[in-house]
């Protein structure tokens, strides 16, 4: 149902345009100052087939940084070109590129063949390449391990070809020691380790039955707290600390294919909210086969949030079910003994910050603090962010110094480093949503700007931090170009984005409005950073909308209490949000007609725009929701009980946060839109919410999308999909009171 903002770049989000000193509220113009170079506005016919082409502008951009200890060298994948879904492995060095591995050269250029476990990793993380999706590094990013359609594969970095190395088995998840001399992966559900020869391969954990794994993350893990990972290797080689997941206690859910009905369903097991968790523990493994159990209160702290291996050991972050504490544990390796070394707790849920816990050289630990309004980064039990800088990711810790990113206003994400007696200093300048690495004096910064995504590679010693150079973004340039006025709506001073078609002008006629929200957790949309989500935007914008786009009450980026303030109610506010805003932008904006007036959006968006013509028909005329979670309680626990509690404890926060019960309320049309694939959000919750709707008499459109997952992938669907939704609105939409306006 959520998205997850990720790390360098996953799967999605926004934009603008005008200079890095725009106000963040513009005047009331609704023809942007740069609006006359925007000559892509209007090419828009051919934009459907290069957003599929392009899966969502995706494809091209440099992604997943790691920088050598001296700072010389830089590793990272890009795909081939915009157009090209095919992830290759490079390597940036004194300001040239290098490219290390191409996959076509060496499995081919056929269809792959990827192990269960990996299709499910990359339909976690959103990833829509192929070819080198993901690798790990040694310490010294000498040596690099990545899996290519399940066959194991390494390189060195200083110039040699890569090789092939003999696995168990199909391979996920492929990881080098620290020094280089094994490399260890995941393979039938055990955790092999082997020399990078191939030789001394053994299998360090072996699943005790068929729904037992070792080093893999559970699905709550990997779809709600951002933990990926299943097991670390330690700083000395020799250990590793490894997940164990049992999914026994699990309901199962069986995915079937209706467009193939000779092919058997596909069994998943998918903890919905108030039912029984995977039992996850912890243990400390040798290379030579021995093993010892983490031991903490697992009745008390289900959830294994995140883990680690430093230089002063072992550490785990682990969770109570209703998510109020979080606990920080050092383990002792030699007994699984744990310590507690920190504790958080909040009365309606415990934030979880990706990269914290960590800890630096002399043992400070880096975690967050949450108070009013502001998510402090604090070290060594110490606030070091001032007020109303808010917190968002630890990107890396080296030495003394902590890398993250943070916010002082909701629009924009910045680079910042702390350190000791320096304070914090911002490392990005630009306007956008930036993130990056830093190792041995170099700093990577990778940004979605307003113009598109940029890497600079910056020098620590480099005059007034100057770009050292920059790693070539091959994405394409869309043929629409967003056009986005910047708001700050009504008392709230919502943040929002404003397109308008390129044609129009103000005062020649009225527009309906078309508001495209995500407005959930975990995702902003109203950034100051050109994303896919600007360009369908700008494209609905061409097609006679004037499109409105808000970050409501739960959104990131404006701190705890504007996150938390949809606790025990997920629909209220944000639906609130979302009416106050279009009827702010209308009365700013004189051509925005509120008798037409429709919603558009996915995942929540859909849940959003499903309730807008529920439960306020008289603000919304018409909606297409995409994969909707309609009854709330069928989501999984991690991420559903966060916000509404257990629904055995809190029924009626589930009742109220639901679509299902109020399918009577329809009056406007709906269409629903759900891939029968989808293993995130299950068709059940739409087929479940139409049968209501039938029942109840309330005419409405479903449109099944057969083998698609909670992201579409398919070229033609994901384009013909736009021109359904719009030809969908504009038909439902009532006819204009003043006559026709358009192109």
């Amino acid at each position: 149902m959520h998205q997850p903002t990720h790390h360098a770049g996953t799967p999605g989000t926004p934009g603008t345009p005008g200079s890095p000193t725009d106000s963040p509220v513009p005047t009331d113009s609704p023809v942007p100052a740069d609006s006359t170079n925007s000559t892509n506005s209007t090419n828009s016919d051919g934009f459907p087939e290069q957003f599929a082409r392009t899966r969502r502008f995706s494809l091209g951009v440099p992604r997943q940084f790691t920088v050598s200890p001296d700072g010389r060298r830089v590793l990272f994948v890009r795909t081939g070109a915009g157009d090209d879904p095919v992830g290759r492995l490079w390597q940036y060095e004194d300001g040239r590129e290098r490219l290390l591995i191409d996959p076509a050269r060496l499995v081919g250029t056929g269809s792959e063949d990827v192990p269960e476990e990996e299709r499910l990793r990359r339909e976690r993380a959103r990833d829509l390449s192929t070819g080198v999706v993901g690798y790990a590094a040694d310490t010294e990013a000498r040596v690099v391990a990545f899996a290519l359609s399940g066959a194991l594969w390494a390189v060195r970095t200083d110039g040699g070809a890569p090789f092939p190395v003999p696995a168990a088995g199909p391979v996920v998840d492929p990881r080098p020691s620290p020094d280089g001399r094994y490399v260890a992966y995941v393979s039938g559900r055990g955790l092999h380790v082997a020399r990078l020869d191939g030789t001394g391969g053994r299998q360090l954990a072996r699943p005790e039955g068929p729904d037992v794994s070792y080093g893999l993350a559970e699905h709550v893990a990997a779809e709600s707290m951002g933990r990926s990972r299943g097991y670390w290797w330690a700083p000395d080689s020799r250990r590793l600390l490894v997940a164990r997941v049992d999914t026994s206690p699990v309901a199962r859910r069986h995915l079937s294919d209706p467009a193939n009905p000779d092919r058997p369903p596909r069994v998943i097991r998918y903890p919905a909210a108030g039912t029984a968790n995977a039992e996850v523990t912890a243990h400390v493994l040798t290379v030579d086969g021995d093993r010892t159990e983490v031991v903490w209160d697992r009745a008390a702290y289900e959830y294994l949030a995140a883990a680690g291996w430093d230089a002063h050991g072992p550490y785990l972050a682990v969770q109570s079910r209703d998510q109020r504490v979080l606990r920080t544990l050092a383990v002792d390796p030699a007994t699984g003994a744990t310590t507690v070394l920190h504790e958080r707790t909040d009365a309606a849920w415990v934030e979880l910050v990706p990269g914290t816990p960590a800890r630096t050289a002399a043992e400070a630990l880096v975690v967050p603090e949450d108070e009013g309004g502001t998510r402090y980064l604090a070290v060594a039990g110490r606030r070091v962010t001032p007020e109303g800088l808010q917190l968002r990711e630890v990107l890396a810790v080296a030495g003394e110094r902590v890398l993250f990113t943070a916010g002082e206003e909701p629009e924009e994400t910045h680079v910042w480093r702390y350190e000791p007696g320096a304070g914090c200093h911002r490392l990005s300048r630009d306007p956008g949503v930036w993130t990056g690495t830093a190792r041995g004096g170099t700093t990577v910064l990778a940004g979605r700007t307003p113009h598109g995504p940029e890497v600079r590679v910056v020098r620590d010693d480099a005059p007034d931090r100057s770009p050292a150079g920059t790693i070539a973004s091959l994405a394409d340039e869309p043929l629409v170009t967003p056009r986005p006025l910047h708001l700050a709506l009504g008392e709230r001073e919502l943040r929002a984005l404003l397109f308008f078609p390129s044609w129009h002008r103000p005062g020649t006629g009225k527009l309906p409005v078309l508001l495209a929200p995500y407005g959930g957790p975990g995702l902003q949309l109203a950034v100051r950073a050109r994303g896919w989500t600007d360009c369908v935007a700008q494209w609905f914008a061409e097609q006679g909308f004037a499109v409105l786009v808000a970050d409501g009450r739960g959104t990131p980026g404006r701190g705890p209490d504007w996150e938390k303030a949809v606790h025990g109610d997920q629909l209220g506010p944000a639906l609130e949000d979302q009416v106050d805003a279009v009827r702010a932008a209308a009365a700013r904006f004189g051509d925005l007609d509120l008798s037409r007036v429709a919603i558009r959006g996915w995942s929540f968006g859909g849940f959003l725009a499903a309730a807008a013509v529920l439960h306020r028909p008289d603000v919304f005329h018409a909606a297409v929701a995409g994969a909707p979670p309609t009854d709330q309680r069928l989501y999984d626990t991690h991420w559903k009980e966060r916000f509404l509690g257990h629904p055995g404890e809190h029924p009626e926060n589930y009742a109220r946060s639901s679509l299902a019960g109020h399918g009577h309320l329809l009056r406007r049309p709906l269409m629903l839109v759900h891939g029968l694939a989808d293993d995130n959000v299950a068709v059940a919750h739409t087929l479940r919410f139409s049968a209501e709707l039938l029942a109840a008499g309330r005419p409405h459109t479903v449109l099944p999308l057969p083998g698609a997952t909670h992201l579409p992938a398919d070229t033609a669907v994901t384009a013909n999909l736009l021109r359904a939704e719009r030809d969908f609105l504009r038909n439902a939409l009532p006819a204009p009171k003043d006559g026709p306006t358009g192109p």
